[in-house]
């Protein structure tokens, strides 16, 4: 398997919580979560993509299911913290993943970190690991347990 610094931090990251590294390539890519879903022939709602945003100098990585569009509100009120759009420069500076590849675990920095619940509905779910070519099959249960992250509802709804 052919990887960067990324990934391996993604893999460190599995095995030090406990997790089997299931980790595989899509050499087509997975950038987006259709990408993600068609290379894996899974449902786009079970991929978990990493959305960035800034609360001032700190990242907030929101874990949300692939059709879901996020509410910036409700993430600002579920954090109590102001939020903004992160550059996708800033992203890789902060968290050391390109955008596409962003994984919800192995930051440079730590993350203040929010899971949709609508993930937990889904079995299983895939996520980015590190790279817009590798992602990792688990469950939503665990991937919780092992981010840290805390649970919202963080879907916008649509009119």
């Amino acid at each position: 398997m052919t990887e960067g610094s990324s990934t391996a931090r993604v893999r460190a990251a599995l095995l030090a919580a406990g997790h089997d590294d299931t980790i595989t390539e899509f050499p087509a890519g997975t950038r987006t979560a259709a990408d993600a879903a068609a290379a894996i022939g899974c449902d786009v709602a079970q991929i978990a993509k990493s959305i960035v945003f800034r609360a001032g100098g700190r990242p907030v990585v929101v874990i949300a299911s692939g059709t879901n569009r996020v509410d910036t509100a409700k993430v600002a009120a579920a954090l109590g913290v102001a939020i903004r759009r992160a550059d996708a420069d800033w992203v890789r500076e902060t968290t050391g993943f390109a955008v596409g590849g962003v994984a919800p675990l192995g930051h440079l920095a730590p993350p203040l970190l929010l899971f949709d619940r609508d993930l937990l509905d889904l079995h299983p779910i895939w996520a980015a690991a590190g790279s817009p070519h590798h992602v990792f099959p688990t469950e939503a249960e665990t991937l919780l347990r092992i981010t840290g992250a805390q649970v919202a509802d963080i879907r916008q709804e649509v009119p």
